[in-house]
């Protein structure tokens, strides 16, 4: 149980993490202010989450690990080769969306994988999945 425990606290906390660098490799790219205001929105919420991941992980004795370089240096350069030739609001919008969706669909399947261990954790992930819906709604007024 300890190791179910582990795996999908760590799960959750990597998808923050995620958003976190994903938003902060975006953020010099974006010209249109909204979109940049909602982004920095939502990356102040996504490191309360992250946090808040943190926290449990202490409390638990976990040191949670975020990913490894390997995927940071390929979300990074997915990004910036995806925005090379488009940086436009629609574009930095749709990548941000197709982001979202994969962060609800991670947080979905870990719902179901790691069922019944830890209430805890099951809260913390429907916060970040209905943040994440929310997110999804704002955004979809950029494209």
């Amino acid at each position: 149980m300890e190791k179910l425990f582990v795996n999908y606290l760590t799960s959750l906390y990597q998808n923050v993490n995620v958003a976190l660098q994903s938003i902060e490799d975006l953020m010099p790219k974006i010209e249109d202010e909204k979109l940049r205001k909602e982004l920095s929105n939502e990356y102040a919420t996504y490191d309360v989450l992250a946090r808040e991941c943190e926290m449990l992980g202490k409390s638990e004795d976990i040191n949670l690990k975020e990913n490894n370089w390997f995927e940071k240096i390929r979300l990074w350069s997915s990004i910036n080769l995806s925005t090379m030739t488009d940086k436009s609001t629609r574009h930095i919008a749709e990548m941000m969306l197709l982001g979202t969706v994969m962060g609800l669909i991670q947080c979905l399947k870990d719902k179901k994988d790691y069922r019944a261990v830890s209430t805890d954790i099951d809260d913390l992930c429907q916060k970040i999945s209905d943040f994440e819906e929310e997110n999804y709604q704002r955004l979809k007024d950029f494209i």
